[in-house]
């Protein structure tokens, strides 16, 4: 019989503390998890589902307009933001009450409180003002986003977690960032009528994705009427007469209606009492983790955003996962971070997998490249000058599929059919052998031949 009052006790009910607290119990370990806000997470309270969510609801101003071409003459049009805010809402209350009900009929104990660390075993329940023991302890409190303090006048903008909430739509907004949540509200925004800019630090958006889809999505975006600046450093907002002035660095100064920071999100793992036990945590406020997910003090453990490995709802699960079937199953898993399909619901959308170019020219030197771009053939009878594009990385040596790059419509939901065979390691050959899907877009990814030249090769050949 245990001498702790859990065999695991798991801080944190978001996607990553869920998965491990149902897999561990389903091995028969005693499981608590501590949450102090909603069961769930930031993927399901104020993250992916009803940013997803507010993407539809954006999308529909285009297809209303594109009805026009296929012979539909589509009246008086209208939107409520009150009425998509309730819904969303709705929507999250049913997913938060699944995951409370898929908690309780595996068996988890579910402690609504703040939890912290009193030493290595211990656990003490701020709300409750009680503590209680456990064998193994596992921190999967994700992270959050945050506000930069060198910014006078800060204090007038919101992150991500109040855009979900706001009590009516602003006329104009300016978004700051330049990553997959910036691009994704700017879309948001734009489609839902709002006067949207997006500045950027830098002189490309999506820092890491392929300089193809950075370069794609920013005409993309700018097409469809957002105002993309780079290299745009904010010194100031101000509120004046109702309005937000933003002053740039070179002195332009923008007037808007709300000011939206997408500038990357935080590890939530201060204020837990890790240090003081011993955590090693890093400069960026990661938990350091091992292959499989175990701190520097060995009993305990941490998995998905707070670690900083790939900050995504599906590895969190997967992180979550291995480490109940590590610890509790006897079956060591370490989680492959090397290969995964990622979509970003920007306008148009994003699928990619692997390697990008110029990853894949730095490891394996020379690699051949086969892209297209078209127009979609639904924009063929809207007249909409919007572009898909596809892009292939091959190993020139083995022929393997090094990366697949996509944007377009359901380019997510492409990517992750073509993950599995990237996964797998399939060669280009094995992509040809393939029957196209016709008429189709993703019939592109098979039906590629000829390999692209640079422009500069191109002329001295």
């Amino acid at each position: 019989m245990t001498k702790y009052d859990y065999d695991l006790f798991v801080i944190g009910a978001g996607s990553g503390g869920v998965r491990a607290s149902r897999i561990a119990a389903s091995h028969g370990a005693k499981v608590a998890v501590a949450e102090e806000y909603r069961v769930g997470g930031t993927c399901v309270i104020r993250g992916c589902v009803p940013k997803k969510l507010f993407v539809y609801a954006s999308q529909f101003s285009d297809e209303f307009e594109d009805a026009e071409g296929f012979g539909w003459t589509v009246g008086e049009t209208s939107f409520s933001w009150a009425k998509l805010i309730a819904n969303k809402d709705k929507e999250i209350d049913r997913l938060n009450g699944i995951y409370i009900r898929n908690l309780e009929r595996s068996g988890v104990t579910i402690i609504q409180s703040r939890a912290i660390l009193k030493d290595a075993h211990t656990v003490h329940l701020v709300g409750e003002g009680r503590d209680v023991t456990a064998d193994k302890i596992l921190i999967a409190t994700g992270a959050t986003p945050f506000l930069p303090h060198d910014v006078k006048g800060i204090e007038h903008a919101i992150t991500s977690n109040e855009a979900f909430h706001l009590e009516e739509l602003p006329n104009e907004i300016i978004v700051v960032g330049g990553g997959y949540i910036a691009v994704e509200f700017a879309g948001i925004f734009n489609g839902l009528g709002v006067k949207t800019g997006l500045l950027y630090r830098a002189d490309r958006i999506l820092r890491g994705f392929d300089e193809d889809l950075r370069i794609g999505l920013m005409d993309e975006m700018r097409k469809k009427g957002v105002d993309v600046r780079t290299h745009a450093h904010i010194t100031e907002i101000e509120r004046r007469g109702g309005k937000l002035h933003v002053t740039l660095k070179d002195g332009t100064v923008i007037e808007t209606g709300a000011v939206l920071y997408a500038t990357g999100r935080k590890p939530h793992s201060r204020g837990l009492g890790l240090e003081e036990i011993g955590v090693r945590i890093r400069k960026n406020d990661a938990i350091e983790v091992d292959a499989y997910s175990q701190t520097s003090v060995p009993n305990i453990y941490a998995v998905g955003d707070v670690t900083d490995r790939a900050a995504l709802t599906p590895i969190a699960i997967r992180e979550g996962q291995a480490f109940a079937e590590t610890v509790f199953n006897a079956n060591p898993i370490a989680v492959d971070h090397s290969v995964i399909p990622t979509a970003v619901f920007s306008q148009p959308e994003l699928g990619t997998v692997g390697l990008t170019e110029h990853e894949a020219r730095e490891k394996f030197g020379e690699v051949d490249i086969y892209k297209t771009s078209f127009r979609p053939m639904k924009h063929t009878m809207t007249g909409r000058e919007e572009k898909t594009f596809m892009k292939l990385v091959v190993d020139q040596k083995t022929d393997r599929v090094l990366g697949v790059h996509l944007m377009g419509p359901s380019s997510g939901e492409i990517i992750q059919a073509v993950g599995i065979a990237v996964s797998m390691g399939a060669t280009k050959k094995q992509f040809d052998q393939t029957v196209a899907v016709h008429p189709s877009a993703a019939e592109e990814l098979v039906t590629l031949k000829e390999k692209w030249v640079p422009p500069v090769q191109k002329a001295a050949d």
